[in-house]
């Protein structure tokens, strides 16, 4: 491990957990980059399953939803 690398570690270990969280989402996307493998967060893998049980019960946003959103996406 390479000098800087190790000073922001030992500096994190002090920060508050929210900024540790998100030191750790960077490190998570780069090792997802360099593996071709990304492992979802825990956060990630509530809101996948939410999803898909309100997919199962048949729960979408509406087509006139989904073309207002577009509406605005065009600009």
């Amino acid at each position: 491990m390479n000098r800087i690398l190790q000073e922001v570690i030992e500096h994190a270990a002090t920060w508050p957990e929210e900024d540790q969280k998100e030191l750790a989402e960077y490190a998570r996307e780069i090792e997802a980059r360099r593996t071709g493998i990304y492992t979802m967060s825990d956060d990630e893998r509530t809101a996948v399953r939410k999803g898909l049980a309100e997919a199962d019960r048949g729960e979408f946003v509406s087509d006139e939803f989904i073309a207002d959103a577009d509406k605005r996406h065009d600009g």
